[in-house]
């Protein structure tokens, strides 16, 4: 079993207060939850107006799969939202 990780930075320059900042955080977790069915949360940077940082989380067969998962979340994040990804870190874990 393979876990796969990542971590997205987002730069959100039109964010003018923690609501706008919510409302697109919100909107980008909900909308990866619904099309992906994997663990994904805002993790860090909360109370920064104009950066978000989000991590998710998936369990695969195999690395393959894990990265393949992976690599189609981060491209539907970049797809889906008006905020630029900043940085961007991935990982897969063997159990």
């Amino acid at each position: 079993m393979i876990i796969g990780t990542a971590t997205i930075k987002l730069d959100i320059p039109f964010a003018h207060s923690l609501k706008d900042k919510r409302m697109v955080v919100k909107s980008v977790i909900s909308k990866v939850q619904n099309k992906f069915k994997i663990s994904i949360a805002e993790t860090d940077e909360m109370d920064t107006i104009q950066t978000a940082v989000i991590s998710f989380i998936c369990i695969a067969a195999n690395a393959a799969l894990a990265d393949s998962i992976t690599e189609n979340v981060i491209s539907y994040i970049e797809d889906n939202t008006d905020a630029e990804v900043i940085l961007l870190s991935r990982e897969n874990i063997i159990q």
